[in-house]
């Protein structure tokens, strides 16, 4: 098994941040590739939940192993180009959140595959996609009205 892990520091609460990261419905904004998700069992915010993340023609089997709303979430994904785990810890830290986000991948291919989407920070590439992400949460933050949710 290979594991990367890649940080950044969000400058909006852990609750948003969580709550952007499991919306499906945002995940191409800042995942590349992803076309479109499908086949949506249970909320992706819980354990248990499935889906289908689709690359064009490329299927990709989604289950969320482990959930702690707003701290911490894990799912198993997988096709044949690349699969594995990919878990997300979100961390308050000052008035953002830490955002650790880890891939363990598995298999030959998928980890030939991996290298290539670890390393630097192109669009498309891990860290390049958690730029985005960051930058999307950061922008909800910005526009979003304060909630009553706060912080755990």
């Amino acid at each position: 098994m290979t594991t990367y892990r890649f940080t950044t520091l969000v400058d909006a609460p852990q609750a948003l941040v969580f709550d952007v990261w499991t919306d499906l419905d945002r995940l191409a904004e800042w995942t590349g590739g992803v076309t479109k998700v499908t086949d949506v069992i249970g909320s992706p915010r819980q354990t248990g939940a499935r889906y289908t993340v689709w690359f064009g023609r490329f299927a990709s089997p989604t289950e969320v192993l482990e959930a702690d709303p707003p701290r911490f979430i894990k799912a198993r994904f997988g096709s044949r180009l690349l699969r594995g785990t990919n878990s997300a810890v979100f961390e308050v830290e000052g008035d953002g959140t830490r955002l650790v986000q880890e891939f363990e991948i598995e298999g030959i291919i998928p980890k030939i595959m991996a290298r290539l989407f670890a390393t630097g920070s192109y669009k498309g590439s891990f860290r390049g996609e958690l730029e985005a992400f960051r930058r999307m949460a950061e922008h909800e933050a910005s526009v979003a009205p304060p909630s009553g949710t706060g912080r755990s």
